[in-house]
Order: C-alpha cells, then sequence, then structure tokens
C-alpha cells in the first residue's frame, strides 16, 4: 500500500511539474497545447476509494488552475472525467474491470488507445467549451478540442510506452 501511495504522489507531481514547467509554454498553430497531466487521472489504480479519487482529480485541477490562472476549467473537467472514469473503463476493459483486476501494463494496446482517447476528448471538450464559453465559436471550440486531444494522446501513449514496468 505505501508503496503505491508513494508512486500515486510521485505522479501527481511530476505531472504536475512537468505541464506547468514544459508543455503549458508549447502553444503549437496558436491553439494546439498537450494537457499530459491527466495520465494521473487515466492510469490511477481502479480498486481504490472513489471519494478519494474524485478529490484527488479536484486537487489536480486546482493544482492546474492556480498555476494557470485559468478559474477553475481544469478542476472542473477534471472531477467530470475522474467521475465518468468507471463507465469508461467498463466500456473499454469490460469483465477485467468489473473484477477489479485491470493492469494497465497487462490490458491489450487497443482497449488502452480506446480508454485514453474517450477520456481525453471528455477532458478537452468540457476545459475548451469552459474556456470559449461561447456558442458562435463552436468551430474553434471542435478545431481545440480536436486538435489538443490528438496532441495529448500521442504523447500519453508515449510516455505510457516509456514508462511502463515490463511484464514477463
Amino acid at each position: 500500500m505505501n508503496n503505491s501511495l508513494y508512486s500515486n504522489i510521485t505522479r501527481f507531481i511530476l505531472l504536475v511539474l512537468v505541464q506547468v514547467l514544459v508543455l503549458n509554454h508549447i502553444n503549437f498553430m496558436g491553439y494546439i497545447n498537450p494537457y499530459i497531466y491527466i495520465l494521473f487521472i487515466l492510469l490511477y489504480p481502479a480498486k481504490n476509494n472513489r471519494m478519494s479519487f474524485i478529490l484527488l482529480s479536484f486537487l489536480l485541477g486546482l493544482t492546474i488552475d492556480l498555476f494557470l490562472d485559468s478559474g477553475g476549467i481544469h478542476a472542473a473537467a477534471c472531477v467530470t472525467i475522474a467521475y465518468l472514469r468507471p463507465m469508461v473503463l467498463k466500456f473499454t476493459f469490460g469483465t477485467v474491470y468489473e473484477y477489479q483486476t485491470i493492469k494497465f501494463d497487462t490490458v491489450d494496446f487497443a482497449s488502452k488507445l480506446l480508454y485514453i482517447t474517450i477520456l481525453t476528448f471528455i477532458h478537452h471538450f468540457i476545459l475548451f467549451s469552459l474556456e470559449i464559453f461561447n456558442i458562435s465559436k463552436i468551430i474553434l471550440l471542435l478545431q481545440k478540442t480536436l486538435f489538443s486531444s490528438i496532441f495529448t494522446i500521442i504523447l500519453s501513449v508515449l510516455v505510457t510506452i516509456i514508462f511502463s514496468k515490463k511484464t514477463k
């Protein structure tokens, strides 16, 4: 249990630091920005307490909001995907999730990619909807959601491949 706690704390701190110090300064083509910090929510152990997980997701989003001075939009998007995560896990992994035996290092790549894609698109759509908050700019909203999601998904998959534990 302590090993899991320490790895989650380390993951939380490292992802926030990478997001704030490196990735927030990437603004490709004016509106493409990766948000890799959501990997904390995506990779959090499935069998842990759900209320503490939602609270941690809120704190993650709030921390990013404090650094970006963004008024709570990251916190709202993080809490939403944390709340929807069990449904997405059940949809993408099926019985493996139902029996609480899911380990992200051992699941097949297609299921993992689908899981990351769904939650990333939901996160980004909510984030940019709250940021833009203007229905007349729906094309800009969809562009930012699509391109930032693609960039975030690619980086997330690369990070999970690079830092995955090799099992034999």
